[in-house]
This record gives structure tokens, sequence and C-alpha cells, in this order.
């Protein structure tokens, strides 16, 4: 075991690892803290980074979300609504006991059974599907209907041992259920502070580099960057944005670094007749201008994409014009960004009904997205310039996400868990049908019959090229009809030691799995 001592990094009072880690220790500072051992608990990046060393899925992505085989081999539709997912033979739990059809069936008990009181509706959905037990290493999935998401879907939930199928939140957290087949072992979560794991000598697959990771929580940026820089650490997430060209330079660090798959955009509230934080010039209600197609682009055109990614966001990110990023299934080359015109921009106000503009608010968080707070500050200040009088609200991610539901105006960002345009469509601007976990976080309150069509139509799809042309159709319609308003894309920038090399990631995770030496 290594030891460790205090040590006082910038203004930041955080306990840190002392001294750079050994040639068979790797420390990574990361920003986001896990918010549990338990892989069913919720469905976050930050936990998927840390569980994902423990815990593996049916089907893993790789670096740019598309599947490869993890503890199933291969999966193949047998007809329109049965899927065959073949197991990996000779795989063992950390406590030595083998791997089997019974694991699968068990995840799926857990996950119908509420003995995880989070538990994330997306994982009640991937993981409580109609699997059929076939032999040991056979599985029969039933989705009911035409399905063709389920290898993506089967590589976001994590499984755990059927040992350990009724153990509580608690015991994971505690180590005492935290038994995987990854390539590490869990040996400690203290939270706040680090996450500690170790090599697994009877992993299945390739030995990873490392005996033992340490992901060490270090929330402020520039803590994180001084210990990069200082050696406290080897590798950090989240480079700062101001810091990105001064890191870039520095020959004492290495950068990896990749487009990301998240997207952030405007929500524009256009659940009802009114919306709460649109006023008329003199502060009487009005009805809600966020139904009228004319305000929204209106809004679209305010926004100067490129000023936010070259002056707040220092270069670190890429206009956007829609959900998927570029290279990613069902991205469309036709849909641009809308160009900055604010002339454009008040003729549509004046051709709405509105020449001199309205009261609105727009509401963003401080501390969840890259540069968030700024962004909302700068989109308010744009949209003043065209005559909608933008007051601006921030607010700390802990409360902002309980109350964005109720927003008229709202900055957010969403990541691709699947890696293809159908996770955005259905889960953001579908028509909500909660049975079928359509439109399940649609704050928009969009419901159009002719985009819901391409999606359902998609979704019914097996063959993948007719199957992306709908969903390139469905992402051109709600462009086209300004269902919401995309500005950029965030870059994800990694700093760490020269002689290391870490694949940069579209999902933002960050696998101390995956560093390597050169």
């Amino acid at each position: 075991m290594r030891t460790f001592k205090a040590a006082m990094l910038g203004t930041c009072a955080a306990t840190l690892f002392a001294g750079a880690a050994s040639a068979e220790t790797l420390t990574i500072g990361t920003r986001n803290e896990t918010t549990s051992i338990d892989p069913h608990f919720y469905n976050t990046s930050s936990n998927h980074q840390i569980n994902a060393h423990t815990f593996q899925y049916l089907i893993e992505k790789d670096e740019r979300q598309q599947l490869k085989p993890a503890l199933a081999v291969s999966w193949k539709p047998v007809d329109d609504k049965v899927w065959e997912i073949k197991l990996r033979k000779g795989v063992k739990w950390t406590d030595g006991s083998p791997f089997t059809a019974d694991d699968v069936m068990a995840n799926v008990e857990r996950a119908l059974s509420g003995i995880v009181k989070t538990t994330s509706p997306s994982y009640r959905f991937m993981l409580g599907i109609d699997h059929k037990k076939i032999d040991d290493y056979t599985i029969h999935t039933t989705t009911g209907t035409v399905y063709p998401l389920m290898p993506a879907y089967l590589s976001v939930a994590p499984l755990i041992s059927r040992k350990f199928a009724k153990a509580t939140t608690a015991d994971y957290n505690a180590g005492k259920a935290a038994m995987g087949t990854g390539p590490y072992k869990f040996v400690e979560w203290i939270k706040g502070d680090r996450v500690v794991l170790e090599r697994n000598p009877d992993y299945w697959g390739d030995k990873p580099a490392w005996d033992k990771i340490v992901y060490k929580v270090i929330k402020s940026d520039p803590s994180r960057l001084a210990a990069v820089l200082n050696g406290d650490v080897d590798l950090i997430d989240y480079v700062p944005t101001t810091d990105y060209q001064s890191v870039k330079n520095n020959p004492k660090l290495a950068i990896s670094q990749v487009a990301s798959n998240r997207v952030i955009y405007l929500v524009l509230d256009q659940k009802g007749a009114k919306t709460p934080f649109a006023k008329t010039n003199d502060g009487k209600e009005m009805p809600n201008p966020m139904l009228n197609r004319k305000i929204r682009k209106a809004i679209s055109l305010a926004i100067n994409r490129k000023a936010i990614v070259d002056r707040v966001m220092e270069g670190a990110g890429f206009p956007a014009g829609q959900f998927p990023v570029k290279g990613m299934f069902g991205y469309n080359t036709d849909v641009k960004p809308d160009p900055f015109d604010p002339e454009q921009a008040k003729k549509l106000l004046a051709e709405a009904g509105y020449p001199n503009g309205f009261q609105l608010t727009v509401h963003g968080p401080n501390d969840r997205y890259v540069n968030d707070g700024k962004i909302t500050e700068v989109i308010g200040q744009m949209l003043t310039k065209v005559g909608i009088k933008t007051q601006v609200h921030t607010e700390p991610k802990a409360t902002f996400f309980k109350n964005a539901w109720g927003y008229s105006l709202v900055l957010l960002g969403f990541g691709s868990d699947t890696g293809e345009a159908s996770s955005a469509f259905t889960a953001l601007l579908h028509t909500q049908i909660k049975e079928k976990n359509l439109g399940r976080v649609n704050r928009t309150g969009y419901a159009d019959p002719t985009f819901d069509k391409y999606v359902d139509d998609a979704l019914m799809t097996l063959d993948d090229k007719k199957r992306e042309q709908l969903l390139q159709a469905a992402g051109k319609y709600a462009a086209d009809d300004v269902a919401f308003v995309p500005t950029h894309y965030q870059v994800n920038v990694w700093a760490h030691r020269p002689d290391l090399s870490y694949v940069a990631r579209t999902d933002e995770r960050t696998y101390g799995m995956y560093v390597t030496k050169k």
C-alpha cells in the first residue's frame, strides 16, 4: 500500500496524494465525483467511469461509441422481435464464481424489484427487458416489437453477480457486494475524496497497465490543473478552457482531445398557452412566445455561436446545429448551425407581433457544463440586443435540475448514451409516452406527429441504412421547426504526463484502464 499525506493546492484546501504516482499506480484528478458504487444506482458518466472498471456490460462502446463485444461475444436478431445473445465463456466474478446466463437474469429481477430506491428509469427500462435463458451461455431477448437499438441499450447497463442481486446500495458502497468481472477490483470509496481500485488478477481480458488506480476528486479547475503540473496526479479531465492554449503549449504536459458527443442547447418551453418567465415590456402576462416558430427562429438567429466558441470556450468547441455530432449515426450533413443574423431576428420578432420585443428570463446551471454560467450570461446579452430584454438566472446543478421543468428558456446539455441520434430524439423531443420510455426528459413539451413518426419508424427499422435516413429526416424536421436551439459541442480535453497516452473519448469518460505508458 502506498502512504499518503495532505497537501494544499492553490486556494483549495483539498487533501491530495503527495508525490507523483509510481510506475504501478495511476492517480487521476477528476472533476465529477461518483454518486455510488452500486452500478444500478444512477445512469451518469461520473458513475460509469468508476464502475466500469469493476462491473462490465454485455456490450461495450469504444472511444467513439461504436459497439464491441464484452460479456456478450455476439448478438443478432433471430426474428423481428427476438435477439439472440451469446455470452462469453470462462469469465469469473472476483469471488471466483462463473459468469453465466443466471447472472443476467438476476440483473433483470433486481432492476424490477425496487431494491435500489433511486435506480434511473433508463436502467429499469434497459435491464428490465424480457430475457429468457436458453442455456448457460445463451439468452433470448424479446422486445415485443421490432427494436434495432437493443444492442445499444445493452451497452449502457452494467451487470452485477446473481449472488448480490438482493444487496442494497449501502452494501455496494461499503464494498461488501462490489464483486465484478472487470479488470479492476473495488477497494474503497471515501466520499468527497477518492476511489481506489486494484488490478483483478483473474480478469479474462488483456492485462491492464496499472496495479492500482486512484481517482482523486478535485472539483476546483485551478487546483486540478495545479495537481497535474506539480506531479501530484498523473492525468486530469476537464482541462479549463481558460488554460487550454497554455496547457497545449506546455512541454511538461501532453493533451488528449476529441469533439464531445455532448451538445449544449436551449430548451424553449412549448408546454402551454402561457409560460412563467415571459412578460410584456410593462411586466404583464402574455401568450407563450415560444409557441411561435418565428420567435423561436429569432432566438436562434440572435445567438453568435462562433463568439461563444472563440471567446467563452477559448476555442475548445464547435458551433452546433443539431443533436448528433459529425460522425455519429444519424448526423445530417444538410443541417447547418443557424448564422448570427441579429437584423433578421429583429424582423422576425416584428412579424410575430413584437416589434419592441418582450421580457424573458433565461435559466442555466453554473457548475454542470463547461463554462455554463458564462454562456448563459452571454446568451442573455445577445437576446437583449435584438429586443428580447433578458434576465439571467443561474444556480448550482443540485437545485437547477429539480426546477428546470418549470422554466421558459433553459440552457442544458445532452450526451448520447447509445452513440446515435435516436437517444436524443426519443428522450428530449418525442411526445411523452411514459409506458414506452419516450419523451422522458422532454422539457420543451414539444409534440409533433410528423417528427414522432420519423422517430417511431426508425425505431422499427432493422436495416441500418434506412434507419439512419429516417433519423436524418427527423433531425432536419426538428431543426427546420426550431424545436430546440443548439449552440455548440464541447471539446473533451485531458492533460497528462508526456509519457502517458489516453485515447480521448466522445462520451467524456475518464477510464484509467485505458491509460497506457508510451
